[in-house]
Parts: structure tokens; sequence; C-alpha cells
């Protein structure tokens, strides 16, 4: 996790500063760092903070525009050959937002709910993955556009899900696997649908 520092507009960029002393020894700019899920790039670096620039094209998709000093973050450095893969496919390529309706202690850990955006509901399905700011997530239900995740303590004690409050907006990154899926099914099909 990360905190800003500095989140400045101009000339339809945003300039995004975080607090990142963990992290900013095992990166160097022009690097790949997913932001709360959300591929960017360094494009400086003086320890303890890492800067990036957010385009037009990732502040619509995102919410990185809402950020403002003293926010946490969660950082995760990209995956390189040889590491082990210990969550699903996670690209940092922000399909949508979505609510937070809830987030209410559930034994030791809590249930999220959220809603989605409807045209990311069909990627969602009971016990699959799904990306919520970055965090590698296994839906535990679903129902029409509102989605609910356990969180175990572990995830709720190293991620900004701890601070997160009804209303708050999350990246979501829908399976990629399952948008590839319907691409390539999409040309057995015919318009209405049917094979």
């Amino acid at each position: 996790m990360a905190r800003v520092e500095k989140a400045e507009r101009g000339a339809g960029i945003l300039r995004l500063s975080l607090r990142a002393p963990l992290t900013t020894g095992k990166i160097k700019i022009g690097d790949s760092v997913a932001v709360n899920g959300c591929c960017l790039t360094v494009v400086d670096l003086m320890s303890p903070l890492v800067s990036f620039e957010a385009v037009p094209e990732t502040l619509n998709r995102t919410a990185l525009g809402l950020l403002k000093p003293g926010d946490p973050v969660n950082l995760e450095l990209p995956l390189t050959m040889g590491d082990g893969l210990g969550g699903h496919y996670v690209q940092g390529h922000v399909d949508g937002t979505a609510e937070v309706l809830s987030i209410v202690p559930e034994g030791d850990g809590q249930r999220l709910k959220v809603r989605l955006p409807r045209a990311l509901v069909k990627y969602v399905v009971e016990k699959g993955s799904i990306a919520l700011d970055g965090i590698s997530l296994t839906v535990a239900s679903i129902r029409e556009d509102e989605m609910e995740a356990a969180l175990i303590p572990h995830t709720m004690g190293k991620t900004n899900l701890n601070s997160r409050k009804t209303g708050d907006r999350l990246h979501v990154e829908a399976d990629m696997l399952a948008k590839h899926l319907e691409k390539l099914a999409s040309g057995y099909l015919s318009p209405g649908g049917k094979t």
C-alpha cells in the first residue's frame, strides 16, 4: 500500500504522486505499476515518492480522478518470468468502476457487496475471479448487477478495503479469459445469439 501525496490536474492529465517507501527501491522510471488495479507508468522517482500520469482515457474509465492527498492506494508490481501466480490473471486494464453497497462483518472477516456496471455482469460467475481495486477476489455470489465477496482479515489488513465505505468507487477488472472466450465464440453465434 501507499498514500497519495499529491493529485494535480493540468492540461487533461492527472499527475499522481504517491508516498511508497516499500516500493520505490524496487522500481525505476518507465516501469509499470498497478495503482488500485490500474496499470500506470512511473514518470518520476525520488524515494519515498513515485509519480505517475493519467491521461483522459484512463481518467474516464477509473476513479483515479477522485483521489486526494492522504488516500490509501493498493500497489502491485508486475509479474516477471519465474514468479509464481498466486491469484488469477490480472492485467491492470480497468473495465469500469463498481459502487460499494456495503462492507459488513462476517465471522472474523467481512462481506463486501458492490454494484457492477451492467456491461460487465456477463463476465462474473459465482466462485469465479474478479479484481476490485487490483485485489484478486473470489465471487461469493452474484444477483443481477450486485456481487459479493468474502474478505479474510489478511485482505482487510493489507489493502485499502479497510478504509472503504458505502458509495465509494472501486476499479473493476473482469476475468480476462471470459472476455477472450466471448470474443472467440462470437464468430460462431448468429445475430440472435444462437449457434
